[in-house]
């Protein structure tokens, strides 16, 4: 049976402890995302950033589109003929006399996609026709988590807005059916159950993951069994009483035949199946395919819709590619490629016709009435990325052009931007770049994934020149196919 490690150990001639037993990697995946967020939750940004996490462009870009399908349905509403006798409850521009609008964030982050979004929503309904019928309710499995996304600040205006419910979006059991008029969704399904499937001749094997903790972190626990047991357990308060362990974890991994008593949507996976290669990882995303159905039940029939965005691919030719990534680890926490293909495939099996798949940017853009691209993406434009330089001059030239940006951009909302200095910087860059964090604008770029506008880039042409960009080269990467593996909107109406 193949078997091999997937982290390599410090010490080649180091053992690894075993502390738990080989199990799917959806099992030990909702293990380890339970762990993190009760140990780690506070510090997610740490180790990773999402696009709303202090960016505003996407959570605009769905209020625009939100504020813009309700309006379009409450004049096609109003204009419908009224039976003999009858009384148009929907012609009155009072929103009063209107249906309340439940809109669902699941997994709702730190709160400032909900701020802005809300934020965006009443400043665009100057008639005061929508936002106020808005019932936000921000869904997580984590009490926690709910409660420091409902204490972002500038969410503060619209608490009377907002609602919380601490619930699994896969089992929405106090949600009636028909209720809901909107369900956003960002990189939330990369964290849901994800089995990674195989297809061997004419059998299907998974992967099965056994979690280890390398030698010297778990010689420096005198209590093993204790700790073995609280990990089991999954025991918070204990387990806050031994040293910090996640980025210590060293996974080994096996291939099982699959059980398909335990996994839904069989045929679906094994007609998928059919047009990848033998012996080709797959990721078969059924935690969002879970979610997919509970939107459907919880939709209204003239819902606005469910829009999910995270990192993932519908290519066929990508995902029948052995070298693919399938996961990465941040933090400890696993976070899975989305299979959008084979999700479109269980949309179809469940009866959904509606739905689409578009890159993220695209959504954006389109919604904003720009083009857009991240700052990552511009700095990859320069002539020094991809060079033998030091990580630090990579730091040095970032903060420039954020600076540089900082001229032009102007955000509506107050960000303090987290940018930690690397401690291999020479003394005197060290003393410039902290120079430059210093003088950074609380409304301008506000991290390095934030999204910027082809007119932002056009006015600061001449001071991006100036740090080696090309206008040719940024307004190439503008109109780029998407990456292999790229952020995608799938979304889809009842």
């Amino acid at each position: 049976m193949e078997q091999h490690l997937m982290t390599q150990l410090e010490d080649p001639d180091a053992l690894p402890q075993p502390i738990g037993e080989y199990k799917p990697v959806d099992y030990w995946q909702a293990h380890i995302n339970t762990l993190f967020y009760q140990l780690r939750g506070d510090q997610q940004r740490s180790f990773y950033q999402t696009f709303t996490s202090a960016d505003y462009r996407l959570a605009h870009a769905l209020a625009a589109d939100y504020f813009e399908q309700v309006v379009k349905r409450d004049k096609k509403a109003a204009a419908k003929p009224v039976a003999p006798g009858g009384v148009s409850g929907t012609a009155s521009t009072d929103s009063g006399s209107r249906p309340p609008l439940t809109v669902m964030e699941w997994g709702p982050g730190n709160g400032n996609l909900a701020a802005c979004f809300l934020s965006h929503l009443q400043r665009l309904d100057k008639a005061g026709q929508v936002y106020p019928r808005v019932r936000y309710v921000l869904v997580d499995s984590q009490a926690a988590a709910l409660e420091r996304a409902r204490m972002h600040p500038d969410l503060a205006p619209h608490l009377a807005n907002v609602e919380s419910l601490c619930a699994d979006v896969e089992h929405l059991e106090t949600i009636a059916d028909g209720s809901v008029d909107r369900i956003l969704c960002n990189e939330l399904w990369n964290e849901l159950a994800t089995k990674l499937i195989v297809k061997k001749g004419a059998e299907y094997e998974e992967e099965y993951i056994r979690p280890n903790l390398n030698e010297r972190k778990a010689a420096a626990i005198a209590d093993w069994s204790g700790f073995v047991r609280a990990f089991d357990a999954k025991d918070i308060e204990k387990l806050k009483q031994f040293p910090p362990f996640l980025d210590d974890l060293i996974w080994e991994r096996e291939y099982h035949k699959v059980d398909w008593k335990d996994v839904p949507y069989r045929k679906t996976i094994t007609e998928f199946m059919k047009a990848i290669d033998n012996e080709v990882l797959v990721p078969v995303n059924l935690g969002a395919c879970a979610s997919i159905k509970e939107a459907k039940r919880v939709l209204a029939p003239d819902a606005v819709g469910f829009s999910s965005f995270d990192a993932g691919t519908a290519d066929m030719q990508v995902l029948n590619d052995p070298d693919k990534p399938c996961y990465g680890l941040f933090g400890g926490q696993y976070s899975f490629m989305v299979n959008l293909a084979f999700i479109q495939a269980v949309a179809k099996h469940l009866g959904i016709s509606t739905s689409a798949v578009e890159t993220q940017r695209e959504f954006v853009g389109s919604r904003l009435g720009t083009n857009v691209m991240t700052l990552m993406d511009l700095l990859a434009c320069h002539p020094m990325v991809g060079s033998k330089v030091q990580p630090w001059e990579l730091d040095r030239l970032t903060l420039q052009t954020i600076r540089t940006l900082n001229e032009i951009y102007e955000s509506p909302y107050q960000r303090k931007i987290e940018f930690p200095l690397r401690n291999e910087m020479p003394p005197e860059e060290r003393e410039s770049a902290q120079g430059i964090l210093l003088s950074l604008k609380a409304n301008g770029i506000p991290d390095t994934i934030a999204y910027v506008s082809e007119e932002e880039l056009s006015q600061a042409q001449v001071d991006l020149e100036s740090l080696g960009y090309e206008r040719e080269a940024w307004l190439m990467a503008l109109g780029a196919p998407p990456s292999p593996v790229e952020y995608h909107h799938f979304g889809f109406r009842p």
